[in-house]
C-alpha cells in the first residue's frame, strides 16, 4: 500500500473541522483590521529565501526542499510565507505604489526537518503582512490581532517580547557580542561557533541547553538600543498594557530568520509541549530594499496552525440547512428535485437511500440538519413532504412547490 510521506499528514475529521473553524476564525479577524487575502505560489527560486531568510539559518542550510526543474531552475518548496509576499509585492511593483497595503495569507509551507508533535513537513500557517508603516502602533495592531485571534479559539497564550535595534544600534552591540563568544567559544556548540562568524545575533536562539547557560551572562540587546529604538520599544509596552494584553520581555527572543529588525514577539502556550511557540512575527522594514524593492517599512505575523490545532475550544455545532430522505424508493426521484432547488439557498444533505422515518431523523442529527424532509408514501400521494424542526421540535406538511 502507498502511504503518505513521513511528515506529510492528511488533514481528516475531527482536524478538518477545526482546521476550518481556525481559518475563518482568522480571516474574519484579519479582515476587522483592514487586510485583504493574499496568495503566492508554493514554488519559488532557491535564491529569494537564500537572500530573505538567511543563508546561515538553520531553513536554508538544513531544511529546504530544493531541486533543480527541467529547465534547470534552482527551486524550492517554499519554507515560510513572508518572502514570498514581499517578492510579489516588488514585482507587481506595490512598492512605487506608496500607501499602505495590509494583506493576509494561508497555506501549507514545507521543511525538511524531523517530524514530531505539532512540527510537520508539510505544515500550514496564517499570516499577514504590513507595508508602508513604520509606526510601532502598527507592530502593537499585529500583535492585537494575533491575540484576538487566539482568544476566539479559545487558546490561553504567554506573549514574550524583544527588540532586535536597527541598522544604528545592532553593529555596535554584534561587537560586543562577538567578543562575548569568542570568550566562552569553547563552552558553546559547533552550530553556535559557525554561527558567530555568520550571524552572531541567532545564537541566542540557540535550542541546546548548555548555551543557554552560557547565554545567559551575554550582552542583552535592549541594554544596548539607540535612542529611537529603546523610545519605540518603551510605547509598544505601553499600547500593549493599555489594551490589556499582558507580555514578558525575553533577551534571547530573536526569531528564526535573519530579516527582523526592531520588534519582536512571540506567542506562546504551554499545552504542546516543549516546542511551544505557536505565533510569532515582527517588523523587518529593510526586506524590501533588500529584495530589490523601493524601501518600505513592513511588520507582519505567522500562526503555525496544526500547532494549536488540539488547543482550539470548537463551539457547539449549529443546526443550519436541511437533510431530505424518501421511505420508498419510488419517493427518492422527488426528492432530488425538491433539495436541489433548495440548495439554491440553503445546506442541504440528500440520502439517496430509502429508509424508515427514524432512520432519517439520525441521520439528520448525525449531520446537524436544522430541518429534516422526509417523502413517504402519503406525502407522495399528495405532492407533499414532511418536515421537522430539529430545534423547534415543530411539524409540518408542506407542499413540494413551495419548499
Amino acid at each position: 500500500m502507498i502511504r503518505s510521506l513521513r511528515g506529510m499528514n492528511d488533514i481528516l475529521s475531527p482536524e478538518n473541522e477545526r482546521f476550518e473553524f481556525f481559518i475563518n476564525t482568522a480571516t474574519t479577524i484579519a479582515k476587522r483590521y483592514g487586510f485583504e487575502y493574499f496568495e503566492a505560489p508554493l514554488l519559488e527560486e532557491t535564491a529569494l529565501f537564500k537572500r530573505s531568510v538567511g543563508e546561515s539559518s538553520d531553513i536554508v542550510g538544513k531544511e529546504m526542499y530544493q531541486f533543480t526543474d527541467k529547465g534547470g531552475n534552482d527551486v524550492c518548496l517554499r519554507p515560510e510565507g513572508t518572502a514570498g509576499v514581499v517578492r510579489a509585492f516588488i514585482q507587481n511593483k506595490l512598492d512605487k505604489k506608496g500607501g499602505i497595503q495590509r494583506f493576509f495569507y494561508h497555506g501549507p509551507m514545507f521543511r525538511y526537518e524531523r517530524p514530531q508533535k505539532g512540527r510537520l513537513r508539510e505544515f500550514h500557517q496564517f499570516g499577514v503582512e504590513s507595508f508602508g508603516i513604520a509606526s510601532v502602533y502598527e507592530d502593537s495592531s499585529v500583535i492585537m490581532m494575533v491575540a484576538d485571534i487566539l482568544k476566539a479559539l479559545g487558546i490561553t497564550f504567554r506573549l514574550k517580547l524583544n527588540s532586535l535595534g536597527c541598522p544604528e544600534c545592532m553593529p555596535p552591540y554584534r561587537q560586543k557580542l562577538v567578543g562575548f563568544l569568542e570568550s566562552v567559544e569553547e563552552h558553546i556548540c559547533d552550530d553556535c561557533v559557525r554561527r558567530k562568524a555568520t550571524n552572531p545575533i541567532r545564537v541566542l536562539d540557540c535550542k541546546n541547553s548548555s548555551c543557554q547557560k552560557v547565554y545567559i551572562e551575554a550582552p542583552k540587546l535592549l541594554d544596548n538600543l539607540c535612542e529611537s529604538c529603546d523610545s519605540d520599544f518603551t510605547t509598544l509596552q505601553k499600547l500593549l498594557t493599555d489594551n490589556g494584553i499582558d507580555f514578558e520581555i525575553d533577551n534571547h527572543l530573536v526569531r528564526g530568520l535573519d530579516y527582523y529588525s526592531k520588534t519582536a514577539f512571540e506567542f506562546i502556550s504551554d499545552g504542546i509541549g516543549a516546542q511551544s511557540a505557536i505565533a510569532g512575527g515582527g517588523r523587518y522594514d529593510r526586506l524590501v530594499e533588500f529584495l530589490d524593492g523601493r524601501p518600505t517599512p513592513a511588520v507582519g505575523f505567522a500562526i503555525g496552525i496544526e500547532r494549536l490545532l488540539e488547543l482550539i475550544v470548537m463551539p457547539e455545532p449549529i443546526r443550519e440547512g436541511y437533510y431530505f430522505g424518501a421511505m420508498d424508493e419510488i419517493g427518492i426521484d422527488m426528492v432530488m428535485q425538491s433539495a436541489q432547488k433548495k440548495r439554491q439557498s440553503e445546506r442541504v444533505i440528500i440520502e439517496y437511500t430509502a429508509k424508515s422515518l427514524k432512520a432519517h431523523l439520525k441521520g439528520a442529527d448525525r449531520v446537524h440538519a436544522r430541518y429534516c424532509a422526509v417523502v413517504g408514501e402519503n406525502e407522495l400521494k399528495a405532492g407533499t413532504i414532511w418536515v421537522k424542526d430539529l430545534v423547534e421540535k415543530s411539524e409540518s406538511v408542506i407542499k413540494v412547490e413551495t419548499i
